[in-house]
């Protein structure tokens, strides 16, 4: 079953439907955000990607309504959204870490008591319910929802933030506790969302980016600290990194490699280690020994580096903690 876009202008070449600029929450002395500047696209899902506790849930409570920035601007779809926002309300869906539902309900009344907070009544509630329900595969289980599992209960979240056709879904840590069929399913639902609502996927689980985001934004201590398409981190990984230490004449050697036509880059460090960004990974494996014995030195270590998301993620958190 597909899901009908959201209301609203076309997914494609409009302005961006969040614009965050120097937006800072803090709680005492304590900045969750610090003058945070984001942007994201319409139409994307776009990966809001940080360490627990790096300021993730504290944005989306302030996207959401739950929460006032301390200063700083933010537009959601067009508006200012730091002030009054009950018109943007109705355009968004929000789906929480940990959703909660009346227990005693079943998948159809909860569908339907959200849908009558947005003014949804009669066949067009029906149908909606209908439909979402058989998106998210509940359709049909009338059980209490108390007796749900946590992937179901997770996907009843989906459809509920759906009910009102949103142009902006966003989602805190949807996928962190399920099972691995839980979160394969999970992911499922949210990538086929592609194209007809704007995504906002907050996780500290990068494979989950890699696998349905569109761009992703790396954010650390309330700072976003990055912010690429994917298909430019998956242009990087088509550079491969090597890390090699050897006993002496780092410097030289460095020379050398930079000499070869698999060496994209090259730098040496301060203790005989060497990184080597190469395009021929194959190559590079059976040249580097060979190179090294002919300059007259030990190798001590050679091994590869972590490329692409993961890379740029521990690198730029790596730097953040220094």
């Amino acid at each position: 079953m597909s899901v009908p876009a959201a209301q609203g202008r076309p997914v494609t070449g409009a302005p961006a439907v969040i614009e965050a600029l120097g937006l800072t929450k803090t709680f005492g002395k304590n900045h969750a955000l610090d003058a945070m500047n984001l942007e994201v696209p319409e139409g994307s899902i776009f990966g809001f990607l940080g360490l627990n506790g790096a300021g993730k849930t504290t944005f989306l409570r302030i996207m959401s309504g739950l929460s006032r920035a301390t200063s700083g601007s933010l537009r959601l779809l067009d508006e200012d959204a730091t002030s009054s926002r009950p018109s943007i309300r109705h355009s968004i869906g929000y789906l929480p870490d940990v959703p909660a539902f009346y227990e005693w309900m079943n998948a159809p009344q909860t569908l339907h008591l959200a849908g009558s907070l947005f003014g949804l009544g009669g066949p067009e509630l029906n149908a909606k319910t209908e439909e979402l329900l058989d998106f998210v595969r509940l359709s049909g289980i009338d059980q209490p929802i108390g007796k749900y599992s946590r992937g179901m209960r997770q996907r009843l979240g989906v459809a509920q933030a759906l009910i009102n056709s949103p142009r902006l879904l966003l989602l805190d840590e949807p996928t962190s506790a399920l099972d691995p069929e839980g979160r394969r399913e999970l992911l499922d639902f949210i990538g086929a969302l592609r194209g007809k609502t704007t995504v906002f996927f907050s996780t500290h689980i990068l494979s989950d980016v890699e696998r349905i985001c569109d761009s992703v934004a790396i954010l650390d201590k309330g700072r976003v600290l990055a912010q690429s398409t994917m298909e430019e981190l998956r242009s990087r990984r088509g550079q491969r990194r090597i890390l090699i230490v050897v006993s002496q004449g780092a410097e030289a050697l460095a020379g050398v490699f930079g000499q070869q036509d698999w060496a994209v880059s090259v730098q040496p460090g301060p203790r005989g280690e060497i990184e080597v960004r190469v395009s021929d990974e194959e190559t590079a494996q059976r040249e580097i020994p060979r190179l090294i014995s002919r300059q007259g030195t030990g190798l001590i270590r050679m091994e590869n580096a972590e490329s692409g998301l993961e890379e740029a993620f521990l690198e730029l958190v790596g730097k953040g903690k220094q």
